[in-house]
């Protein structure tokens, strides 16, 4: 309270000081906390009820909760995590986003920290061609083996929050593995106990679907009625994180950055490769079909093409790996991983390739149409598997309705585009259409095509146009190339329009 001495000013900012004080924020909250806790353990160096104080049992697994209403979003826990792990200067593994939503009468906002949510039925560990990943049988933290990494970051793609970080420095994927050594001594990671409010704490959820945490596969199933409403759906890998809240969550709860564009990286060696394997597919499945009709010279030609077209295309894929010389590893995860078996295919197909030039030269004796048939479905069944290694993201613009006619109607086009230059020009006209559908659908790659991606996306229509008015009027191979060239630019808006699933992050001017 003011005195009659004070001026008005001062008794106002007294006023108002005396006022935060008596406020309840989370650092003030736990300050009291940290009081008590060493009144009542005065020995203690942590705070008991940060972590399970006994590992988890059968069913069970660990797992981060996060409370929402303690959340202050100052960081600590990325700076803590960033520390103590030794992460590059662009590489985190824990982000703090923004999240609103409510009414204009009672609006709500809140920060929200985040990392991996070691999954019940993870995805980078499904996917990952080279078992790199690991579910540890007691504890269910998911850990990134990187000794065994070869930086072909398709985990990037399939995880749908965001969370393996690609390091350009050391050609591997790292992510979070809940500092798993600190636990097994009894402390606790290092995000959680850097955090002044106490956010973030370990706790041990219920995992249903039997066996260990390791072994449950796809059947395992988490109640993910805790997890974040603005994240993306948890059906998918059954995230464990539990995100609590004293308060309701209003139920048109969004990332504040859910509205920003952002294209992906390029990933030219997945484009020259994804565009050079379908023509090369393309090309030697004509000449299955011209076998009967050409003399053995022109199918030597085609062959001869497609696979040069092939060895281009499979050498361009090992600049995409971080770690090459680890990639004789890739058959390892056929199982549960399309890249696998992406590789495995087209090694096949490749031998095929071979074989087959060499018998329609007349170099072996062996039945040239058998030959040519066998290779041509083999290269179909690895353009197929090449559809699946985008459509099991489940990332929207990557869905099989449209890869699949993106993939195969480049195989078609450039196959006939040698052998009947005219039918190819329609095929060609109705694949642009086709793909013209994307930029209307109300979608984030709608949004990029027409926004940041425009040029790129008019690049690839002139090239197409182009394409078939030479088809046409002037067949050959300048027709050829610029049909390839728009198949390119094709590919490239492939990767860089593709909307990317993460959870919520900070709004950017």
């Amino acid at each position: 309270m003011s005195t009659p001495s004070q001026p008005p000013l001062l008794a106002m900012v007294d006023e108002l000081l005396a006022e935060q004080g008596r406020l309840q924020t989370p650092v003030r909250r736990a300050a009291a906390a940290f009081d008590q806790s060493r009144i009542e353990h005065p020995k203690s160096k942590i705070f008991s009820d940060l972590i399970p104080l006994s590992q988890p049992g059968p069913g069970e697994q660990y797992a981060f909760e996060v409370d929402l209403d303690s959340c202050s979003g100052c960081k600590s826990c990325v700076a803590a995590c960033h520390a103590l792990n030794g992460l590059d200067d662009t590489e985190s593994w824990r982000d703090v986003g923004l999240v609103h939503g409510g009414t204009r009468a009672a609006p709500y906002q809140q920060t929200v920290t985040s990392a991996c949510h070691h999954c019940a039925d993870p995805a980078c560990l499904n996917g990952c061609p080279v078992l790199a990943y690991e579910k540890d049988p007691v504890t269910g933290i998911v850990r990134h083996l990187d000794d065994q990494c070869i930086g072909c970051q398709y985990c990037v793609l399939k995880c749908p929050y965001d969370v393996p970080k690609y390091s350009e420095r050391l050609g591997i994927v790292r992510k979070c593995d809940m500092c798993h050594q600190r636990l097994g001594e009894g402390e606790a990671p290092a995000c959680v106990q850097a955090c002044p409010t106490q956010a973030i704490t370990i706790v041990k959820v219920s995992i249903h679907g039997g066996g260990t945490p390791s072994s449950r596969g796809d059947s395992a199933r988490v109640d993910t009625s805790a997890f974040l409403p603005a994240a993306p759906d948890p059906a998918y890998t059954q995230p464990t994180t539990r995100y609590v809240s004293a308060r309701p969550l209003p139920d048109n709860l969004i990332a504040a950055d859910a509205a920003a564009l952002r294209p992906q990286p390029p990933h030219w060696p997945l484009v020259i490769m994804l565009t050079l394997l379908p023509v090369a597919v393309g090309v030697q499945s004509t000449a299955v079909v011209l076998v009967f009709n050409h003399p053995a010279v022109a199918i030597y030609h085609m062959t001869t093409a497609a696979w040069l077209a092939g060895a281009l295309g499979l050498v361009a894929s090992v600049f995409h790996l971080g770690q090459p010389w680890r990639a004789w590893r890739i058959f390892l995860g056929w199982r549960t991983s399309w890249l696998s078996r992406e590789a495995m295919v087209f090694g096949a197909w490749f031998a095929l390739t071979i074989v087959t030039t060499l018998t329609a030269g007349d170099y072996l004796p062996l039945p040239r149409q058998p030959l040519l048939a066998a290779t041509a479905l083999t290269g179909l069944a690895g353009i197929f598997c090449s559809v699946m290694i985008y459509t099991d993201t489940r990332r929207h613009f990557w869905r099989l309705g449209q890869t699949a006619p993106r993939f195969f109607g480049t195989a078609l086009v450039a196959g006939l585009a040698l052998a009947a230059p005219r039918l190819s020009a329609l095929a060609l006209l109705f694949k642009l259409t086709w793909e013209s559908r994307s930029w209307f659908d109300g979608s984030i790659s709608a949004r990029l095509q027409r926004g940041p991606l425009r040029t790129a996306a008019s690049v690839r229509d002139l090239l197409g146009l182009g394409a078939i008015v030479l088809l046409i009027a002037l067949p050959g191979w300048s027709a050829f190339a610029l049909l390839l060239g728009g198949e390119f630019a094709e590919r490239h808006l492939f990767f860089r329009a593709v909307d990317a699933p993460k959870m919520p992050g900070m709004p950017r001017s």
